[in-house]
């Protein structure tokens, strides 16, 4: 008997291609046909979608930042009109697009709910609907938006798509996009806290924390504390607010915490958890020094999860304490490696590139914005965001101008 080793490069057999290109056309023409069949709905209250919208938000890859609770807590808070698109296949749920309406100057843009504090939007789609993602017909699936839309919005913005999440292709990919000028961020979590650093330096990040250790112990300890109770949680995002604010006056920079609609749309986050489904809106993190600053905050972050994806949305320090020993980073390791052996696979630090991230994530992920005109004022509207966001890119692609441009902006505000 003969045995024939198979090359690793050869290409596949003239059949077997063809056989995949004709199981390929048969896809797409049967997800053609499906879009057909999608029927769009609009509606302007949360509540009718609650069910479908908690199962469609049962899938692990769908964002946090579309989850019912989260989209709950802002609308709250903002109470802004609403016009979530719906679109339902064979009498079943197939999408939810969380949307709101944001007028200004005369111009209407729909955009996802919260979009102001989002870090990663994917939109909710039935794991049927999200798998065929890639042979959507985007121009059939544009115009039904944009058809839903009409009379409500002069623009569809749907901002900080990743084009693929974690081995899933959006199905929001093939609509008209621009990259965003933001990056976010990620550390995969391995088998334990050390297999994880491996992927980063990690002998010099042990370093750093041996040295932070001790200067942190020169100056009387501290404590990590993740409050247990919800009281001591909502107390310590206040202290986040102050110490926020008097980082934003330091630079120049308008503080995006300060409206009280956005300080009681988080303070409603905290109060938004299910253990049995891994979820919690927010959580405090908090280093705090011991000795005679017993009530000095080092360090706060505050951080969301659903399922075994953590986000962190946002951090501060206190820039009178021990600002030599990088608190901040000191509690990104406490809080990395407490989370190690809870079912987490991700940490995600966000938008934004930032030093620390990126010593901490081997992980960048590109984000897009979804830019679709629905009235002739939001083609001018769009085409404004394309270049705008465009000249941002351009702009932090460069070090120097990018600095420049930040003196520029602290100067005048």
């Amino acid at each position: 008997m003969q045995t024939q080793k198979l090359d690793v490069h050869e290409q596949p057999s003239k059949d077997g291609a063809l056989a995949q290109t004709a199981i390929s056309r048969l896809r797409q023409l049967s997800m053609k046909l499906a879009m057909a069949e999608v029927h769009i709905e609009v509606f302007d209250a949360m509540q009718p979608l609650e069910n479908d919208w908690r199962a469609l938000e049962r899938d692990n890859l769908q964002s946090l930042h579309q989850s019912y609770d989260w989209c709950a807590a802002w609308v709250s808070a903002f109470q802004r009109p609403l016009a979530i698109l719906k679109g339902t296949y064979a009498g079943k749920a197939a999408f939810i697009l969380p949307v709101e309406i944001v007028r200004s100057r005369g111009l209407a843009v729909a955009k996802f709910i919260a979009a102001d504090h989002s870090n990663i939007n994917t939109g909710l789609f039935s794991e049927g609907f999200a798998e065929t993602g890639g042979s959507i017909d985007p121009r059939d699936f544009a115009g039904r938006l944009e058809q839903a839309l009409k009379g409500r919005a002069d623009l569809l913005l749907l901002q900080n798509i990743p084009l693929e999440w974690r081995g899933r292709q959006s199905p929001l990919a093939g609509l008209p996009m621009v990259q965003n000028q933001n990056h976010a961020y990620q550390l995969p979590f391995l088998s334990s806290f050390e297999e994880t650093l491996k992927q980063l330096n990690a002998k010099n990040r042990r370093k750093k924390f041996r040295v932070q250790s001790k200067r942190l112990e020169a100056a009387g300890g501290v404590q990590y504390i993740l409050p247990e109770t919800s009281e001591e949680q909502h107390r310590l995002l206040d202290i986040f607010f102050r110490l926020k604010s008097a980082r934003f006056a330091s630079l120049g920079l308008p503080d995006v915490f300060a409206d009280r609609e956005t300080q009681a749309f988080l303070h409603r986050l905290i109060d938004k958890r299910d253990d049995d489904r891994q979820y919690f809106g927010l959580q405090m993190h908090v280093l705090r020094l011991n000795g005679g600053h017993e009530e000095r905050i080092a360090a706060i972050s505050g951080i969301s999860r659903k399922g075994d994806h953590i986000i962190c949305q946002f951090g501060a320090i206190d820039e009178e304490l021990v600002p030599d020993t990088s608190p901040g980073e000191f509690l990104y390791w406490q809080t990395i490696s407490g989370l190690h052996g809870k079912g987490v696979a991700l940490f995600d630090f966000g938008l934004g590139d930032q030093t620390y991230k990126r010593s901490w994530a081997p992980v960048e992920t590109a984000h897009y914005d979804v830019v679709l005109p629905v009235s002739p004022f939001g083609v001018a509207a769009g085409a404004a965001h394309r270049i705008v966001t465009r000249g941002k890119a351009h702009i932090k692609a460069r070090p120097k101008l990018y600095k420049f441009a930040q003196g520029i902006r602290a100067r005048f505000g």
